[in-house]
């Protein structure tokens, strides 16, 4: 029987092994049908259910949803090395010279004896390293919001733009301002609404809609409150009141179709005051 490895690094490098079987020539079919665009919807899906073991402390969750993370990991650059563009190696030096790089405070240097100040520092030397990467290009091919993924859920990309944008000043100077925003885009929204049903109403609704929300999100930007977590609390405070609901009914003999309106907003209301957990 062989033996198991037993340091980080050999058990990596099983990983890598286990992934170079899967794709060789008598691996698994499903497995050398993948490629970097096939993973795409499953990298995401990963990184989400990582994110709800998170939320919910679910740590026995966590360590096998960080492993089918890694994995991907393990994935891509398996199939970058098929490629011929880069292997795992190539992942693992780049995020290490990047950190060392980005840490001068401890491995150079440099000091900075607060976490603030270790944010500053790191995006000088990162605003240093894209100034670098721009050399090539003339200034109007140049701009401060490039490197944000547009593959980024839409209300952490508006965060990522904003925050760019307010680092040289393009920012409301208090959030009052931003509440001013708010409702011109809601009177906007209104307007739209009452203008009856027209070819491009589905359009300027989308549009006034983005913008509203886009300035929420420059509000929770500006007290510093992430968006994305925000709006999660409020979808499981939303979800276990429904279902406080659902359950009050049911004790009724009672279904949500068979309750009216008023019933269910006494429900929903009594909800608030009971200790639920979400």
């Amino acid at each position: 029987m062989a033996r198991l490895p037993n340091s980080t690094g050999e058990k990596f490098e099983r990983l890598v092994e286990i992934m170079d079987t899967l794709r060789g020539p008598n691996g698994c079919p499903w497995d050398k049908q993948q490629d970097f665009n096939s993973l795409k919807p499953m990298l995401v899906e990963e990184v989400y259910e990582v994110l709800e073991a998170v939320e919910n402390s679910d740590f026995e969750g966590m360590s096998e949803e960080l492993g089918d993370l890694l994995l991907h990991i393990v994935f891509h650059a398996y199939l970058g090395k098929e490629a011929g563009h880069f292997d795992i190696n190539t992942v693992i030096d780049k995020i290490s010279e990047k950190l060392v790089r980005r840490h001068p405070h401890v491995f150079g240097e440099e000091s900075a004896s607060t976490a603030d100040e270790v944010i500053k520092n790191w995006e000088a030397i990162k605003a240093q390293e894209k100034a670098q990467k721009l050399k090539s290009r003339t200034p109007d091919q140049r701009s401060l919001l490039e490197g944000i993924p547009s593959k980024l859920p839409a209300i952490h990309e508006a965060h990522q733009i904003s925050s760019r944008a307010a680092r040289v000043g393009f920012d409301w100077p208090d959030v009052e301002g931003i509440f001013d925003k708010l409702q011109e885009e809601v009177a906007e929204l209104k307007e739209v609404i009452s203008t009856g049903d027209d070819a491009g109403r589905r359009e300027r609704l989308e549009d006034e809609i983005g913008d509203m929300l886009f300035v929420i999100v420059n509000i929770a930007r500006y007290l510093k409150i992430d968006s994305e977590a925000a709006l999660k609390r409020s979808n499981r405070k939303f979800k276990s009141r429904f279902r406080y609901m659902e359950s009050e009914l049911a004790k009724q003999g009672k279904t949500l179709e068979q309750a009216s309106l008023e019933e269910m907003e006494a429900l929903w209301q009594k909800s608030k005051s009971e200790a639920i957990p979400t």
